[in-house]
């Protein structure tokens, strides 16, 4: 095995591409999950009512997850510098996008091309960077997913700020342009290490390995809850900010409450894969969706500092469980296709996300209360412990 100068496991390039895929995950998941913030603004300037707007948000997680989680799955062959470039140009031609789109067939078109872009770029990072490192895996994969966290922090503020001061067009604009940037900078500097095994394997080989994977009863437990591991969080954001403004705040105030909950995910995306190097990924994976559970419950609690103390627990909650569901299944499938095993299972977060934002929405628009939509934010987390912990155990 020849390595080139200066690279090797662990090494100086390999937190080189760690960094720097961090600050590109900052507008993945941060972007993708700002869709509460831009319901109101979008509905009014567009003329589209919310519940039937919430169905293009709904689209934009389905390519996030779904057709990234397809690019993932065929596009292993295809140099990783190159689909990260082909997503920074495509960011770039849709900044300005809505200033010649208007009404809903426009905006399905514009924003399921974001959620592929932003997915993209999502899939590719989570499964080549780890590959630079041996013994500073957990904490490498926990660092780029501090950037998640971040995003999740920022983003919506940031779109809240961008959208009250030049409109959505305009806001639309700024964000993207600096997402493009970014994800140009990533595909200039992140790429595969040399010494990384690849799949050799053909799509139809590929195809066949799915469907006998399909097969055990392992796999579909682990898919289904995989899928609500994400569902909870993407019904959380159909409402939180809705919910938080009901409570008393401004919506600025609403958009910075939720943003705290990516905040506070930072504490367990940076100390969750310290933790989970030493008791282990799926327990520690488990622990963090219990956490979000109990924030979950909390939210029943019209008190202020319930909600202090929910944002808080579903922070950590969401933090260790975006970063762990990763080496989770690396743990339980083959590292060599590890692009197309986190593609596979984006699909069944995909799935759930096609479903999530509209039963958030409709839900409160048509009980007028935030009631039943928190406990099912409850049931969902319940239902990924229980899925996730007998999945693991009989893989």
């Amino acid at each position: 095995m020849s390595l080139s100068a200066g690279e090797s496991p662990d090494g100086r390039r390999s937190w080189i591409v760690a960094f720097t895929g961090a600050i590109a995950m900052i507008f993945t998941f941060g972007t993708a999950f700002s869709y509460g913030v831009f319901l109101t603004p979008f509905s009014e300037t567009f003329g589209i009512d919310p519940v039937a707007l919430s169905t293009v948000f709904a689209i934009m997680l389905f390519t996030f997850y779904i057709g990234a989680g397809v690019v993932g799955v065929f596009a292993a062959h295809v140099p990783s510098r190159t689909i990260l470039l082909v997503c920074a140009v495509i960011s770039g031609l849709l900044a300005p996008s809505l200033y010649v789109v208007d009404g809903y067939a426009g905006l399905v078109i514009v924003f399921g091309l974001v959620g592929l872009s932003l997915g993209t770029v999502f899939v590719v990072l989570a499964s080549i960077v780890p590959r630079w490192f041996e013994s500073y895996r957990g904490a490498a994969t926990g660092l780029i997913f501090t950037g998640n966290g971040l995003g999740l922090f920022i983003l919506p503020p940031a779109w809240q700020y961008a959208i009250d001061y030049g409109g959505p067009r305009e806001g639309f604009l700024l964000i993207m342009s600096i997402t493009a940037a970014a994800f140009f900078v990533a595909g200039l500097t992140c790429r595969r290490p040399e010494w990384a095994d690849r799949s050799t394997a053909s799509a139809g080989e590929i195809l066949e390995w799915l469907g006998e994977l399909a097969k055990t009863r392992a796999f579909r437990l682990l898919f289904v809850g995989m899928g609500l591991s994400f569902a909870w969080y993407q019904l959380l954001t159909a409402y939180a900010i809705d919910l938080f403004t009901h409570r008393g705040l401004s919506t600025a105030g609403a958009s910075l409450a939720f943003g705290f909950v990516g905040g506070f995910s930072i504490i367990s995306r940076i100390g969750g894969g310290f933790v989970a190097d030493k008791a282990g990924f799926r327990r520690t994976f488990l622990a963090s969706l219990a956490s979000a559970a109990i924030g979950a419950a909390l939210l029943l609690v019209p008190e202020s500092a319930a909600m202090v103390v929910a944002i808080f627990f579903l922070g950590i909650g969401l933090g260790g469980s975006a970063t762990l569901y990763i080496p989770v299944l690396m743990q339980t499938y083959s590292r060599t296709k590890d692009t197309a095993v986190i593609g596979i299972f984006n699909v069944g977060i995909g799935t759930f996300s096609l479903a999530v934002p509209p039963i958030g929405t409709a839900t409160v628009a048509y009980t007028g209360s935030y009631t039943i939509v928190v406990l099912l934010t409850v049931v969902a987390l319940i239902g990924a412990i229980w899925a996730v912990a007998i999945g693991s155990q009989a893989s």
